[in-house]
């Protein structure tokens, strides 16, 4: 499997970064104002969709009266406040990075937020323009966990996505890339581990698990193989 794929595609969400435990915090809060609870399951169905249908699931879960716009704006101020001093890459991210590159391999990033988001995210870490690719959640016409992400992904980068290693944290968006057809690899976090992964190759338990390593590395000439 490892000399067959070309490409790797991560998510940014909970993958890339810590911003799902912020995410966390602020649903939380936001729920503390109304009276209500950010349960484990809400948090399961809200992870890793793009961001109008996810907090379309809050308003339907708690059948709150705020309309979905009204809770965009009041999420992203609160975002912006709580991720002062909290935002990280998660553990792994740069020597997964450097591996990729040291492979001349491409490399993506597929997310359901928004490009605006995804750049305020990336940038100050100078990551964006080390991407063939940015997806966001204004290129596609469905959210994960429909395929199309990823679909798009693969077309973009001129790979088949049979060819493709996806690195998700949700069910979500693990689940769109196993319908795409692509190498799903999965590695929960704390707001994570608890979902289904049974769709996936493997879960992995950090960015540059030796499994992950391994299958980016190239496969051993054909005569070295078995010795030992």
């Amino acid at each position: 499997m490892r000399s067959s794929i070309q490409a790797v595609v991560f998510d940014l969400d909970g993958l890339m970064f810590n911003t799902e435990e912020i995410f966390n915090l602020v649903g939380a809060e936001m729920l503390r104002r109304r009276g209500k609870e950010m349960t484990p399951d809400l948090v399961t169905q809200m992870m890793g969709r793009r961001g109008p249908e996810s907090f379309a699931v809050m308003v339907d879960w708690h059948q709150l009266t705020d309309t979905v716009e009204q809770l965009l704006a009041e999420a992203e101020i609160l975002f912006r406040e709580t991720a002062v001093g909290r935002l990280a890459p998660m553990p792994g991210l740069h020597t997964l990075l450097e591996l990729i590159e040291s492979r001349k391999l491409k490399k993506g990033v597929a997310t359901s937020s928004s490009r605006r988001y995804l750049r305020e995210i990336i940038e100050p870490f100078g990551l964006l323009d080390r991407f063939d690719i940015t997806l966001t959640a204004e290129d596609v016409t469905h959210g994960k966990p429909h395929p199309e992400i990823y679909l798009t992904a693969a077309d973009r980068l001129g790979v088949q996505p049979t060819e493709m290693l996806v690195l998700e944290d949700s069910h979500t968006g693990s689940l769109a890339a196993a319908r795409a057809n692509t190498i799903a690899v999965a590695i929960p976090h704390q707001h994570s581990s608890y979902q289904n992964f049974d769709h996936v190759h493997f879960v992995a338990e950090r960015l540059d698990d030796p499994r992950i390593m391994n299958l980016i590395l190239p496969s051993p000439p054909q005569g070295e193989r078995g010795r030992g």
